[in-house]
């Protein structure tokens, strides 16, 4: 099948945002893994003083998995997609957390002041251009600013790849066909079977000059499907041509 992206994907998590925190409820440990993950980002002071961004937040998961983390960081959350960020705004926020609609494209070329961290779920699959966007998020994190990637990343062993396929075809993509996004679970299925191993990303952010890079799994089910990508920037990073 032909992977949705852009225009096509925003519309898909569109009309899969009213059904769609029900539906990862139903994955175990969905969000104690963001959490995990979100804790991995190792911020100061309860996040104190801190920036921090998340790129590709959806409904607010990750949002919330930041705050939990990270209750006194200041944190921006954006995505590309106006129905999920509506079911976020309907949720209660303290004034440190606030939502843009942009997509990570313009999120990574438009802010002006330096993040301490970022956070990104489920986000690079997804992407067109996931090269593009790393080296302009290394550009909006100070030196030695913090990068967690929270993402479906296959280890590159056949176990885990006949797991995910299986977990797909039993459970993900009947779930979503009865609530009529199966082209948007399918794509999920897909892009995980397309995207990078745990190895092949975890090179992709070094070749996009980040430093100190390390995937670690998660545990559960998702033991060598999900893993947590922790990376560093370096010396300031060149703003990409057209950021103001």
């Amino acid at each position: 099948m032909t992977l949705l992206r852009d225009h096509d994907l925003v519309l898909a998590f569109d009309h899969a945002a009213p059904t769609y925190d029900r539906l990862t409820a139903l994955n175990p440990g969905y969000r104690a893994g963001l959490l995990r993950s979100a804790r991995r980002l190792r911020l100061p002071r309860e996040g104190d003083g801190s920036r921090v961004l998340d790129l590709g937040c959806g409904t607010g998961a990750s949002t919330a998995a930041l705050l939990r983390a990270w209750p006194r960081a200041r944190i921006t959350a954006v995505d590309a997609s106006p129905g999920m960020l509506r079911r976020a705004l309907a949720k209660p926020w303290p004034a440190g957390v606030r939502f843009r609609h942009l997509t990570a494209e313009e999120a990574a070329t438009r802010e002006e002041e330096p993040y301490d961290a970022v956070f990104a779920a489920y986000l690079f699959r997804n992407l067109t251009d996931p090269d593009g966007v790393l080296r302009a998020v290394r550009s909006l994190l100070r030196p030695g600013g913090r990068l967690a990637v929270h993402e479906y990343s296959l280890s590159g062993a056949l176990l885990h790849r006949a797991l995910w396929e299986a977990v797909c075809r039993a459970v993900i993509i009947p779930a979503g066909s009865l609530t009529g996004d199966r082209a948007l679970y399918r794509h999920l299925w897909r892009s995980v079977l397309d995207f990078d191993t745990a190895p092949a990303f975890t090179a992709r952010l070094a070749g996009a000059g980040f430093t100190g890079v390390r995937a670690t799994p998660l545990t559960g089910w998702q033991t060598g499907i999900a893993h947590t990508f922790l990376a560093l920037a370096g010396a300031a990073a060149p703003r990409p041509e057209g950021a103001r």
